[in-house]
């Protein structure tokens, strides 16, 4: 399979999606002539003009307001942030609009939404510009949302919400833009609520979604070479729908748990995940369940210190041997 982007798996999905139906339309700061904040759009305002691919004014509340009167018309609008940070000016057409409208209306209505945009730390843009709001989101019924980690999963996943009829949240990451990965030239999508065994184990397993995933993955392999320790690593993929069976076949199978998670460890995703794993799969437990999040604070400007905020290999490790 060719090797491409992260950020031209997303590219890709929006064009092939925009050609395949022309109610699909994308809308945001800087998304046409701009080609995007962060080239997520290259190209696609040349090739599909004004009309599909469409600057906004600077107001998130007034643009997702837009694009949920939009959805509810009948378009498939995907709505562009330039970071999931500035959605909080937005929660009212988000939660209130877009998450009940369906549920308002006895079903009348569909909302066939994407909001999609970076939401992360680690690039050194303080503490307003660096939420993970993915927990948030998912507190929310009638809301979707999705964090692939790898470019593959991006563009299926992005195909799949773009043709769901519900709104979706897609939670991407800056410092994924530039990762690489096998992507098929074919025509494929990710169901929304599925997840991904990413690496097979047999000792223990690693539950993360988005960027947290690769960590858990290079803490995988560390763990096999230096401590001869099987990791299994599970990728959410879905936060809302969740895949429980897929968490619950995992820790049956290797009887401990870490959880990886780049949301702060409060109500964040992985405590969701604890509650199901000890509700459910508590007598196969041979280990209580381990959590490695971001450290719990605004996050923090300094670059080497956020990096240290965010899960490190070495963490998830120290986590793996107290459980093991």
């Amino acid at each position: 399979m060719p090797v491409i982007t992260y950020r031209q798996a997303l590219n890709d999905a929006l064009a092939e999606e925009l050609t395949r139906d022309e109610n699909v339309v994308i809308m945001g700061e800087e998304v046409a002539e701009y080609n995007g904040a962060y080239k997520i759009t290259e190209g696609l305002w040349e090739k599909f003009g004004s009309k599909r691919v469409v600057d906004t004014p600077i107001s998130e509340a007034g643009f997702l307001g837009l694009g949920v009167g939009a959805a509810m018309l009948g378009l498939r609008p995907v709505m562009e942030l330039m970071f999931w940070s500035f959605a909080y000016v937005a929660f009212d057409q988000i939660i209130n609009n877009a998450g009940c409208v369906r549920y308002m209306s006895g079903g009348l209505i569909n909302l066939p939404l994407v909001i999609r945009g970076p939401a992360n730390g680690g690039t050194n843009v303080g503490a307003t510009h660096s939420h993970t709001p993915e927990n948030f989101l998912a507190n929310t019924p009638g809301l979707k949302v999705v964090c692939p980690a790898t470019p593959y999963d991006a563009k299926g996943l992005m195909k799949a919400a773009i043709r769901d009829n519900d709104p979706v949240c897609f939670m991407e990451n800056t410092l994924l833009y530039g990762d690489s990965g096998e992507v098929p030239e074919g025509e494929y999508v990710i169901p929304i609520g599925l997840a991904d065994v990413k690496r097979g184990g047999s000792d223990v397993s690693l539950i993360a979604h988005g960027r947290a995933v690769l960590t858990a993955l290079a803490a995988a392999r560390r763990l096999e070479d230096e401590f001869n320790i099987s990791a299994e690593v599970v990728d959410l993929r879905s936060i809302r729908p969740l895949d429980e069976e897929t968490i619950l076949d995992s820790v049956r199978k290797t009887h401990r748990a870490v959880l990886v998670d780049e949301n702060k460890p409060f109500c964040g995703v992985s405590s969701q995940i604890a509650t199901l794993i000890q509700e459910q799969a508590f007598d196969d437990l041979d280990a209580p369940v381990g959590r490695v999040c971001s450290l719990d604070a605004p996050a923090i400007y300094s670059p080497p210190l956020e990096e240290l905020q965010l899960p490190t290999v070495d963490r998830v490790i120290t986590k793996v041997l107290a459980v093991c």
